[in-house]
């Protein structure tokens, strides 16, 4: 069990004004928007708070599309198999077979909201083909833009329903915690209103956390800029349980544009390789051959090992995409969206090698959730990338992210009615969090990348707590301070990771110890949870023990 201090509440001005909503989803990507869509009848008042406006969350950017058992032949025992192997022991059995069970019935619904995915002639869905998965069963949208198209007709549903109530440019500070020990409503400030008026008190009866993943704890990401870990943060301020915080993909093919490049970095479809580009070193080896069964199609965290293998045994700084021979008719229909990307960095797919490297992609885990989204907090559920509600393990599959947001914001929408609880007082107020203020976030995100990234050590992981330990957290002063409060967020959960993968001695799935290399169910089969004392102010990252799940 490792110890870490982490107190209370961020700094932030008194509250300057009040207002209540019976249910407060905090995100506005497909976990979100599904949440409020299907709880508008259900509940009086719904508000949807977001960070940017609606559409700037990381459902926006997915390229490839949403997997389930939609094609002839397929079916949700093949999609769970499928889930389970990828997740290399470390997923909840009854999570995956609701993920895989329900997911036809929620894309359907999807579908009915106006989402419009690719067709075939005889206008049956088009599937494309991904890592992991052995049957064609990926839904996607004009060709490699299936985010956007799904992130599109939710926002116009949403936008249609009066009884949604909605906040763009709002940061939620804190959850603010009931005097019974549940949440009775968050701090949030809405950008644009000044000092004096900009942060209030928004209680509520039930909040939902769909606010996405940690992508900016890492230097090199394909997450949007408003990925800054803010709900899990929350969360674990408030006294909710996170779990498996190591376990962040990273995906094996983005758009490596050389070793000065910060933030988002361009991403290159799983797709891509599903219809036929393949991993080529230097020399033009295909060096994924006899790695894997499904070679170039290998599940995410085999590819991007072997890539980070290949870097590290040529001293290059990259391996290489070749999709010359899919031709310019496919590039164009199928992947617009990254042909363009591509040829805005001056690389051409139709003539040229694309230059890629594995970048932090996405959290597999994050606020601890029970089969109906409940966090361990009453009144707190978490749904999608900020949730970990077990399907994804160690190693997500490609594609069920948008499924998760679907099926679990459903089944959040089935339970949270009947559990509305009755409006609270607030909790005495906790001692607040020095802000990590200033100019920290590089050093941050370089700390990460360099020690904590794809390939983790003993020492590595030694230096990263150590310098994480010494950015300053001396900002004090009670004003308006969303950077600082970023920081702060992405340093918390920068702290509670490292500890995490630091108590891991055993490689398994996205977490990769090179002191430890092979996967050790006998002394590693179960999650590491990260809890707060908030009254000691004292956070601990504790073992607990699970059983292995077969992944056949």
């Amino acid at each position: 069990m490792t110890q870490i201090h982490l107190p209370g509440r961020l700094n932030a001005p008194e509250p300057g004004w009040t207002a209540q909503a019976d249910v407060v989803i905090v995100g506005s990507g497909i976990a979100g928007l599904t949440a409020a869509l299907r709880l508008r009848n259900q509940v009086d008042t719904i508000a949807v708070v977001t960070k940017d406006v609606l559409a700037a969350g990381s459902t926006n950017w997915a390229q490839g599309g949403i997997a389930a058992a939609l094609g002839e032949g397929d079916t949700p025992d093949q999609h769970e198999v499928d889930t389970l192997v990828a997740g290399a022991g470390a997923c909840d059995l009854d999570a995956v077979r609701i993920l895989v069970g329900e997911g036809k019935e929620a894309v359907e619904e999807l579908i009915s909201w106006g989402a419009d995915f690719d067709k075939e002639d005889d206008g049956t869905l088009s599937l494309g083909m991904e890592g992991g998965h052995h049957r064609h069963r990926i839904a996607h949208a004009n060709g490699d833009a299936t985010g956007a198209e799904i992130q599109r007709a939710l926002i116009e549903a949403v936008r249609a329903a009066p009884e949604i109530h909605v906040f763009e440019h709002a940061m939620v500070v804190d959850l603010v915690p009931a005097a019974d020990g549940g949440i009775a409503g968050l701090t949030l400030h809405v950008v644009g209103e000044g000092d004096a008026d900009g942060v209030g008190l928004v209680m509520t009866r039930a909040v939902i956390l769909a606010s996405g993943g940690l992508g900016q704890v890492f230097s090199q990401t394909t997450n949007p800029a408003v990925s800054t870990a803010d709900g899990m943060a929350l969360a674990f301020r408030a006294g909710a349980t996170l779990r498996d915080l190591e376990f962040v993909q990273f995906h094996p093919t983005v758009m490596y544009l050389g070793p000065d490049s910060r933030g988002q970095q361009p991403l290159i479809s799983e797709a891509v390789r599903g219809e036929g580009a393949f991993l080529v070193d230097w020399d033009g080896v295909r060096f994924m051959e006899g790695v894997h069964e499904l070679a170039d199609l290998a599940p995410r965290d085999i590819v991007a090992k072997a890539i980070m293998a290949r870097m590290l045994e040529t001293g290059h700084p990259n391996m290489w995409l070749d999709a010359r021979h899919l031709g310019k008719d496919e590039w164009e229909k199928r992947f617009p969206n990254i042909l363009a990307s591509c040829r805005s960095h001056g690389v051409d797919p139709l003539v040229d090698l694309i230059p890629v490297a594995p970048a932090c992609h996405y959290a597999s885990g994050g606020v601890a959730t029970d089969l109906w989204g409940r966090s361990s907090l009453p009144g707190l559920y978490a749904t999608g990338e900020v949730a970990c509600s077990g399907v994804h393990g160690a190693n997500r599959l490609a594609s069920n992210s948008l499924l998760e947001g679907l099926v679990f914001s459903r089944r959040i929408a089935e339970v949270l009615p009947g559990e509305l609880r009755p409006w609270s007082d607030p909790a005495a107020d906790r001692r607040p969090v020095g802000l990590a203020s200033g100019d920290v976030r590089r050093t941050l995100q370089e700390t990460m990348t360099g020690k904590v990234g794809v390939l983790r050590g003993a020492q590595g992981l030694k230096e990263a707590a150590a310098s994480l330990d010494a950015i300053p957290t001396d900002g004090g002063e009670e004003e308006v301070d969303v950077t600082a409060w970023e920081n702060t967020n992405l340093l918390t959960i920068s702290r509670l990771l490292t500890a995490a993968a630091t108590g891991r001695e055993e490689t398994r799935g996205s977490h990769w110890r090179e002191d430890f290399p092979e996967r050790d169910d006998a002394q590693w089969a179960g999650h590491f949870d990260a809890a707060l004392d908030t009254a000691a102010g004292t956070a601990t990252v504790t073992f607990t023990p699970a059983p292995a799940t077969d992944p056949r």
